[in-house]
């Protein structure tokens, strides 16, 4: 059969290792570190002890892989899944702006724990990564804007991204990754209704996008089929979860353009669609030198995702929720010059300077703005001083952006920061584990980091 589907996992089953510019392999493990910083950096971080705890209930005593927060080991399934929550839940994993996915946090929980379980080489391991980077991209691409609006898709495209590396992993053949395929779509879900309640399912939509793409995996091995059409069929995903669905984008590009280049690093500890504006308010603050208390109004021009995410919290209840507030990020900005993992944790909800600044700050739909989302997420702001001063702030490449990206001493500077915000290593265990992970390429075994 002959359809995008069956042609994207072509190019999935063909893919080596020698196939992928040195590059992108280079680009692959600096989102590697980057993933596992924002991993342990959600140790004791709630609701990531309930997920621990889960995994101690339902899950073996010990296992082959590991839980990176609490040092024990479970089963490859227990292992994805808490770690596909830790890793999302401090908002500094990465993110992809045109398919607005998070590949990381699906990805790596998944791989690391086949990868673990296996006993795989780290050239198998960077290799499937970038199949499930370039996969889950383009599913995110097809299916749209529209389905971001009601779906989170990094539960629900994360779940066939998940899958789809660690079926490459196994080194699947094109029918089997289409059957995984079908298998990992028809588990797919995740909605936004949470972030009214600041509930904790975003912490849930990874966890479980990582741990059933494994298990879609792992079941196809053994012999379990799928849909063969679950992206385009008649009663597929983008039938059910998408009204502007276009095919063209699961074959674009294949083996030309490699999306997992694109991918954007985080550097603010908040929902991406906060940093342009973020970084524009920073921008102007800095140019005009301006203070908090200078400032009587911001009014951040944004495109209409922005406004769908950001505007269900008007006054945040949790830490978490203070991540999707505009005007909470933006004092944060304002009074303390960052919107760093200490920052949220200390002064998003106790600072009375913070919560005045964020009753200053207004969203406005901006048509040229909300015309280039997704490929490019624009800062924009007009900001207004007591003396009745009026500035603007442009930013087309927030920080962390491709255009604007990290480079490898931010990144390991940045993974440091993570895991001591946490205490989930000490600085000797970190330098070691940026060694093991700048020349994964050449390891024989994944394995294991801290149980070994």
């Amino acid at each position: 059969m002959s359809s995008p589907t069956h042609n994207l996992m072509r190019f999935v089953a063909d893919l080596g290792y020698e196939d992928v510019p040195e590059r992108v392999v280079a680009r692959c493990e600096d989102l590697y570190l980057d993933w596992f910083g924002s991993a342990l950096a959600g140790k004791g971080y709630s609701p990531i002890p309930l997920f621990e705890n889960y995994a101690k209930q339902m899950g073996p005593k010990q296992g082959s892989s590991e839980i990176l927060t609490n040092r024990e080991t479970s089963s490859p399934w227990f292992a994805a899944f808490v770690n596909g929550a830790a890793s999302h839940v401090v908002e500094q994993d990465d993110l992809h702006n045109s398919s607005v996915l998070h590949p990381a946090t699906v990805v790596f929980p998944a791989l690391l724990a086949a990868a673990q379980d296996l006993q795989s080489s780290g050239r198998d391991f960077i290799t499937a990564a970038v199949a499930g980077y370039e996969a889950g991209i383009r599913i995110g691409e097809f299916l749209g804007r529209s389905h971001y609006t009601v779906f989170h898709t990094t539960g629900t495209v994360g779940t066939l991204a998940a899958a789809v590396a660690v079926g490459k992993l196994m080194k699947f053949n094109q029918t089997q990754l289409v059957n995984l395929l079908g298998s990992a779509g028809t588990q797919a879900s995740g909605l936004w209704e949470f972030l009214r309640d600041a509930a904790d399912s975003k912490q849930l939509h990874t966890a479980k996008a990582a741990a059933d793409g494994l298990l879609a995996a792992y079941m196809t091995a053994d012999g379990l089929t799928g849909a063969q059409q679950i992206l385009e069929g008649p009663q597929g995903m983008a039938a059910g979860m998408s009204s502007d669905a276009n095919a063209a984008c699961l074959n674009d590009s294949l083996g030309s353009r490699w999306a997992l280049e694109e991918t954007s690093f985080k550097f603010h500890a908040s929902c991406r669609h906060t940093h342009p504006a973020a970084d524009a308010l920073l921008k102007v603050i800095k140019e005009r030198g301006l203070t908090a208390d200078d400032i009587v109004a911001v009014t951040a021009r944004v495109h209409q995702a922005a406004i769908d995410v950001l505007g269900m919290v008007d006054v945040p209840e949790t830490i978490h929720q203070a991540k999707f507030s505009m005007g909470t990020v933006l004092g944060l900005i304002a009074v303390h010059g960052n919107a760093g993992l200490t920052e949220f944790q200390n002064k998003a909800l106790q600072d009375p300077k913070v919560s005045n600044f964020r009753n200053k700050v207004n969203m406005v739909l901006d048509a040229s703005v909300d015309g280039a989302y997704p490929r490019k997420w624009l800062g924009r702001v007009e900001v207004t001083t007591l003396s009745g001063e009026q500035f603007e702030g442009s930013v087309d490449d927030p920080k962390g952006d491709p255009g604007n990206t990290l480079d490898r001493s931010e990144l390991e500077e940045k993974f440091r920061r993570l895991v001591a915000f946490s205490g989930a290593a000490t600085d000797s265990e970190a330098g070691q584990i940026i060694s093991r992970i700048w020349s994964l390429r050449d390891a024989e075994n994944v394995g294991l980091y801290f149980n070994s």
